[in-house]
């Protein structure tokens, strides 16, 4: 039998490309489908980066506006007789936060728990932002304490404690803090010419509030 050679070999059945014919609806929906797509990645890309930046502004905020406690330091402290003598200062660390102090008031104690004395030491005052308040005064060991205190010194060194309390309040622009009762210890150790040993020179004192 004889063939055209023109006519070009017909592909099997099976092997024809199967044609899909759709409509301009399904394809205009698919359109739409993938813009909405974008659309939402979008809008949630620029709320997570809302939400982001809002968190770092926020956090920031809160640290600048974040009060820092008062810091104590003993400066000096003599022991050379039964009239002893302190100078503490009351540095307020903040950049933009003043502080409020009620009348302060220091008691000075021998071996923790014996109280050589104390009293009001400043009346109430405003501390301005970086700024430093020294805090000086005195007190008298009876005849039996600075019999100890002496026994001590000969021996090495004598043990102290100076305690500062007072209640404060913070103040951020124009609004004032609650009142907060704020208490330092400061540790202080003498040698045996009842002078501030040096590891105690301009130490940081403990602060807690109740």
């Amino acid at each position: 039998m004889w063939t055209d050679a023109r006519i070009p070999p017909q592909p099997a059945a099976d092997e024809r490309p199967m044609k899909r014919h759709h409509s301009a609806r399904y394809y205009a929906h698919r359109v739409k489908e993938s813009l909405t797509t974008r659309v939402s990645k979008l809008i949630c890309a620029i709320v997570l980066g809302l939400l982001f930046l809002i968190g770092i502004i926020s956090f920031i905020l809160w640290l600048s506006l974040r009060p820092h406690r008062p810091r104590f330091f003993i400066e000096a402290f003599s022991a050379a007789s039964p009239a002893v003598s302190f100078n503490v200062t009351a540095r307020n660390s903040n950049q933009n936060i003043g502080v409020y102090y009620d009348s302060v008031q220091v008691a000075v104690f021998y071996q923790d728990d014996q109280r050589l004395g104390g009293g009001a030491a400043l009346e109430a005052f405003y501390q301005e932002p970086k700024n430093t308040r020294a805090i000086g005064g005195a007190a008298t060991a009876t005849g039996q304490q600075w019999d100890q205190i002496a026994a001590d010194r000969a021996r090495g060194e004598a043990v102290f404690r100076v305690e500062v309390t007072s209640v404060i309040r913070f103040k951020i622009s124009s609004w004032d803090s609650k009142r907060h009762r704020m208490h330092a210890n400061c540790p202080v150790r003498v040698g045996p010419d009842g002078s501030l040993l040096p590891i105690n020179v301009h130490t940081r004192c403990p602060v807690y509030f109740n």
